[in-house]
């Protein structure tokens, strides 16, 4: 091909453009294996890639877009072969690495993992970063020691990519969720996905977040953070666990030693861009078994073309986005 198309990210004197371009593969960055993109999704740390001062972008002109699925079409690495199907998701990719917003990627090997058999390349990205990371919260709780008859789990910012796929998973496996969201719209959405309950988000935000509250849930996943993660904390059941993986809520958290000390609370770091990659594999493998949700995946996706692309990043920095938008390139 001569040329193809990306969204690029480009500094233009004080302003930051985003916008699609043709390119060609001389314009992408290094890397061994070259991959002919079918489909990446929409994050939150995408739409902060279009942003001056986001905190995301080194240098421009850039290409975002945190995660991509496809087939490979050339390869300097012996694990990989032209007509493979595979999946790249985190590392650099989209932050210090051209991203997923294009219609071809250059990535190092040992970013790429396989598409496990009984997932599609879409049904990849449905997942992606949110999804992967949700299933790695799980995963991490259930290590934890979390098992259903301990009690409900609560789900924080659950209309988002994370939270969706959090609340559907953990119904599956069996577990009573409690969805936290600000939209009252989406309750019969939450529900619809598998949430027992729903809660309107402001009874995680308090007036005063005491250092011990009413125990109230044996787990959570947060991709909030904040003071909503401190109140979270705080109503913890004894010896729970609180799976934390994102900052919309902002980076400080004003809690105390006490749900730790006094109830055995595990606060657990869920890092899913420089996970290990045999944890990797496992959070992936299990995404095509228990949990696959695919009753959910349809109710929780969309797909938009690379042309709606640049509204939808606008979208989902202001909280309009629902579950997950899929580019189909």
């Amino acid at each position: 091909m001569a040329t193809f198309q990306a969204l690029v990210v480009d500094q233009l004197e004080e302003e930051v453009e985003t916008k699609i371009r043709e390119i060609s593969l001389d314009d992408l960055p290094a890397g061994e294996v070259l991959i002919k993109v079918h489909y990446s999704s929409v994050n939150f740390k995408d739409g902060l890639a279009t942003k001056k001062n986001g905190g995301i972008v080194e240098s421009y002109p850039f290409i975002p877009g945190i995660d991509l699925s496809g087939v490979v079409e050339a390869s300097e690495d012996s694990r990989y072969e032209p007509g493979d199907e595979v999946i790249v998701t985190s590392y650099d990719l989209g932050v210090t690495h051209d991203g997923g917003f294009s219609e071809y990627a250059r990535v190092p090997a040992d970013w790429v993992v396989s598409l496990p058999a009984g997932l599609s390349l879409r049904e990849a990205m449905v997942f992606g970063t949110a999804g992967f990371t949700a299933a790695l919260s799980v995963d991490r709780l259930e290590e934890a020691g979390l098992t259903p008859d301990k009690g409900p789990v609560l789900v924080s910012g659950a209309t988002g990519g994370v939270g969706s796929m959090a609340v559907a998973m953990l119904a599956k496996r069996g577990f009573e969720v409690i969805a936290s969201t600000g939209k009252e719209s989406e309750h019969d959405y939450l529900q619809q996905i598998g949430a027992t309950e729903v809660i309107d988000r402001k009874e995680l935000t308090p007036e005063k977040i005491r250092p011990l509250d009413k125990q109230r849930w044996a787990g959570a996943v947060d991709p909030v953070g904040g003071e909503t993660l401190a109140y979270m904390l705080s109503a913890t059941k004894k010896d729970g666990a609180v799976a934390v993986s994102g900052l919309t809520g902002g980076t400080s958290v004003p809690t105390s030693v006490f749900p730790f000390i006094l109830r055995g609370v595990s606060l657990l770091g869920i890092d899913s861009a420089y996970c290990e990659m045999e944890k990797r594999q496992h959070v992936w493998s299990r995404l095509t078994s228990d949990l696959k949700i695919a009753d959910q995946l349809e109710t929780i996706a969309e797909d938009i073309s690379l042309q709606e692309l640049p509204q939808t990043l606008s979208s989902i920095l202001t909280g309009e986005i629902k579950g997950r938008k899929i580019v189909k390139l």
